[in-house]
């Protein structure tokens, strides 16, 4: 059984940062592709950022450009999302998803379109506020 775990949410101030972390069991991230998604309740869950398993990123949210990054590391078993000069509208639950078959980014907010993807974690709360 496949488990993803994240990592690394918390209340912080505006402007400030965090770094998420996405571990497996069982799964290795190399040669798949890994999505972050980012969800408040009551509300349509929302792509975040995602890495191809050529580690090609894709972007799917304007509002972060320039603020967030991902990446992985070279275990293959642990992927990043680094959210830096934070803010409150960025407050959500933030969980990493991937699937076996899964190598490319793709998808689309404004359609609600994403690959089918068979794991993904509980996710994280991160919350920013004064």
């Amino acid at each position: 059984q496949v488990q993803l775990t994240e990592s690394g949410g918390g209340l912080v101030p505006p402007g400030e940062s965090l770094r998420l972390s996405c571990t497996a069991d069982a799964f290795t991230f190399d040669r798949r592709a890994i999505y972050w998604f980012r969800q408040v309740p009551g509300k349509e869950r929302e792509g975040v950022l995602c890495i191809s398993a050529s580690d090609e990123v894709k972007n799917f949210v304007e509002s972060i450009k320039g603020r967030f990054t991902i990446s992985r590391d070279n275990s293959g078993h642990t992927v990043y999302l680094q959210m830096n000069s934070l803010k409150p509208e960025d407050t959500a639950i933030y969980y990493c998803a991937a699937d076996s078959l899964v190598t490319a980014c793709t998808g689309d907010n404004d359609l609600d379109i994403f690959p089918p993807l068979e794991y993904r974690g509980q996710g994280t709360q991160v919350t920013v506020s004064s």
